[in-house]
């Protein structure tokens, strides 16, 4: 990834945070004649390796498990929030539309697991992880017959991490009153993902909150 300066995000627990908060991802792998992707929720563990760990699971009948081989790596993408910014928005002129947005790619060789208890010990882990924000989360108290028959149609994986970067583009080469103009927009925006990169802004780029 293109990555300039002053938009390059090296903190190993932020870009834990980020990749733990926007855990539906993008995996790019490479199938002998072109690249190929999948979007897939990814679990994250930091503490494994030197740059932390990945697990997750896809259908059995997608081909891109078979794409796995040692050596080979893959590319996973996480998408922070993204938003269109106007000139109008700056003080500084002339200037030009922009795109500003935050991801974070993560590299490592895939390895498939097949241990029954393992594949079984993720998708728990999935499940609460994506149910636990709900009022009353779902139990997934599934008879085993039927859960072994499901699991019999995916491929679980694991990626060690080789490599993480980080990229939040959000206009830190501009001046702080220009910074300030578009977040005091997005921050105005009836759009949710406006709003999201202004919230990263403030912890980003030394804006402040006006009433």
């Amino acid at each position: 990834m293109y990555i300039p300066p002053a938009f390059r995000v090296e903190d190993a627990s932020k870009l834990g945070a980020f990749i733990q908060r926007h855990s539906f991802a993008t995996l790019v792998t490479w199938d002998g004649a072109a690249p190929f992707a999948s979007h897939l929720p990814m679990l994250f563990r930091p503490q494994a390796g030197n740059h932390g760990l990945l697990v997750s699971h896809m259908a059995r009948a997608n081909p891109q498990w078979q794409h796995f081989a040692p050596g080979r790596e893959a590319l996973v993408i996480f998408h922070g929030p993204h938003s269109y910014i106007s000139p109008s928005w700056y003080q500084t002129e002339p200037a030009v539309p922009t795109w500003n947005y935050a991801a974070v790619h993560a590299y490592g060789v895939p390895a498939v697991f097949r241990e029954h208890e393992r594949v079984v010990a993720l998708l728990r882990e999935t499940v609460s992880r994506y149910e636990a924000a709900f009022e009353r989360p779902w139990p997934a108290n599934l008879p085993e017959e039927y859960r072994d028959k499901l699991i019999g149609g995916i491929v679980a994986f694991e990626i060690p991490l080789t490599r993480v970067e980080g990229k939040f583009k959000l206009g830190q080469k501009r001046s702080q009153a220009d910074l300030q103009g578009v977040f005091d927009a997005l921050s105005r925006s009836e759009d949710a993902e406006s709003r999201a990169v202004a919230r990263l802004m403030l912890t980003e780029c030394g804006v402040r909150e006006t009433a």
